[in-house]
């Protein structure tokens, strides 16, 4: 397996964003952080918006206890991106892991993703597979259009696919996990609807080489209140899509292949 036998002290802040209408299932989150075989872990939680409802949350399940765990806000609602981008501007470990508030990481998640990147000291990221949540608890795999191993560079931009007919990136971008160096490389997550992780991913995949792993990482909850699942009026997805193939042309062009500490 990925990450067998490798160093379990090196460092993995996990990054989460959360707004008031997803604080009740950050206790579900913080029990899948304690599960993990990986001990050295630190978890960023970021309020996007008023604050009371998630720390009620964290109070309640014993995370706000928890010396491993720190709860910061910024009082204004800027989107799931700005809050992202605020607890990365609170870290300090080498490797940063996004959770999203109402998805769960598997039991060994922060173990295999951190031991792929520690024996490919090349690739700026590492990802597995992410397994539907549903509500009765049931886990729904997914089969993936890449192959398990070093994902070479523009791999991922090459496999995206943007009809709107057929549309899907070929790995989940919520269950990345990142070297840090990277992310302050790419300056984070983009500033995009919706599309904010995909942004990030795509920048990185022009950027650099990644890992993807045989082995589910992530759960990804499916509920009514989804934010992919709200109606929107927004018209400027074709746009966003044209944005992110011209940033990833252009970072394809600047930047030659990367050497990561």
């Amino acid at each position: 397996m990925w990450g067998e036998g490798r160093d379990l002290t090196v460092r993995v802040d996990v990054v989460t964003a959360v707004h008031a209408g997803h604080a009740g299932f950050l206790p579900e989150a913080w029990r899948s952080l304690r599960r993990q075989t990986h001990p050295a872990w630190r978890w960023l939680v970021q309020a996007d918006g008023p604050p009371e409802e998630a720390r009620a949350a964290l109070a309640a399940c014993g995370a706000a206890a928890d010396p491993r765990v720190s709860f910061a806000c910024h009082a204004t609602a800027e989107g799931p991106a700005v809050a992202r981008n605020i607890a990365l501007a609170r870290a300090t470990a080498p490797l940063i892991q996004n959770v999203d508030a109402d998805d769960e990481l598997e039991p060994d998640a922060l173990t295999a993703l951190a031991g792929a990147l520690a024996a490919h000291p090349s690739a700026g990221y590492a990802v597995g597979h992410a397994r539907d949540l549903t509500p009765d608890g049931a886990l729904h795999d997914h089969p993936l259009p890449l192959a398990p191993g070093p994902i070479p560079r523009g791999a991922l931009l090459a496999a995206w696919r943007t009809a709107p007919a057929e549309y899907r990136v070929p790995v989940h971008p919520a269950g990345v996990m990142w070297r840090r160096s990277l992310l302050h490389l790419l300056g984070g997550w983009s500033a995009l609807h919706g599309m904010e992780d995909t942004g990030l991913l795509m920048a990185a995949s022009a950027t650099t080489e990644g890992v993807l792993l045989d082995i589910p990482t992530l759960r990804y909850r499916r509920h009514p209140a989804q934010i992919s699942r709200q109606p929107s009026e927004f018209s400027g997805e074709g746009h966003q899509i044209a944005l992110i193939h011209a940033r990833a042309a252009a970072l394809t062009a600047l930047h030659p292949r990367a050497a990561w500490p």
